[in-house]
């Protein structure tokens, strides 16, 4: 994806408003942003993207252990904030991030733009909206996984029974497919793993779309879409409509 650079040196130099290690997806569905971004250091980059973090973001950063863990979040959290200061017109440092509904990252209020974001290994994917809460989730295609055991722990019974006629690769892939789907959902509404997965039933035949769950995953108020992410990747976008008005009953 190129060499990072700066918004200032991306402005100076006549490119695009984000920096080169940030590339713009196709969206998914009108109104939707989708971002992919490369997380993979340089010292520039490093730099640049510490420098924009808040105090808290640089303590949390400096907990990590690992130094390549270390290098991914501030990588992370800074091209986060390099896209959402793009969409909102003001710097990287001024973005105000909070915690929302059980930790949830969100936009200071009275902001209407929500957003999220997934990683695996040294990639990640953004995803952004107005007036509806929104949840992304990527996994690499070639991941080996637990077939049986997830399917028995997070599958609905009607995607357990599509997932019991395919050959093994097909239901692999098919179950990592359901995850992103189920996982976008769930960081959606800010449930994360507290999510009732086996009662979220997910069609990917006809969609993908949500089937059936229990409240707040009515599917009148979901639609879910696969993101653009390259050909080794499985990604998913889930959007919670009306879910300003559902949040104040929780």
């Amino acid at each position: 994806m190129g060499v990072d650079l700066s918004l200032e040196e991306n402005a100076s130099t006549g490119n695009a408003e984000l920096p080169a290690r940030i590339e713009r997806l196709s969206p998914p569905v009108t109104g939707v942003h989708v971002w992919w971004c490369s997380l993979r250091p340089s010292r520039a980059a490093l730099e640049s993207r510490e420098h924009a973090l808040s105090g808290a973001e640089r303590d949390r950063a400096a907990r990590f252990g690992n130094a390549l863990l270390r290098e991914r979040y501030v990588m992370g959290r800074g091209a986060l904030r390099e896209i959402l200061a793009a969409e909102l017109g003001i710097t990287p440092s001024s973005v105000e991030i909070v915690r929302g509904v059980r930790g949830r990252p969100q936009l200071a209020p009275p902001a209407d733009l929500d957003f999220n974001v997934s990683h695996t290994a040294d990639v990640a994917i953004v995803g952004i909206v107005r007036g509806a809460r929104i949840g992304v989730d990527v996994e690499r295609l070639d991941r080996t996984i637990n077939v049986s055991g997830i399917a028995r722990k997070f599958l609905s019974v009607s995607e357990r029974a599509a997932l019991a006629l395919l050959d093994a690769e097909s239901a692999r892939r098919r179950v990592l497919t359901l995850w992103t789907c189920k996982e976008a959902m769930s960081k959606a509404t800010g449930d994360a793993l507290s999510a009732p997965f086996d009662r979220i039933d997910v069609d990917l035949d006809r969609g993908p779309s949500l089937r059936g769950g229990p409240a707040p995953y009515d599917p009148v108020r979901w639609s879910i879409h696969p993101a653009a992410a390259p050909t080794e990747f499985v990604a998913t976008v889930a959007l919670w409509r009306h879910a300003f008005e559902t949040l104040k009953k929780r």
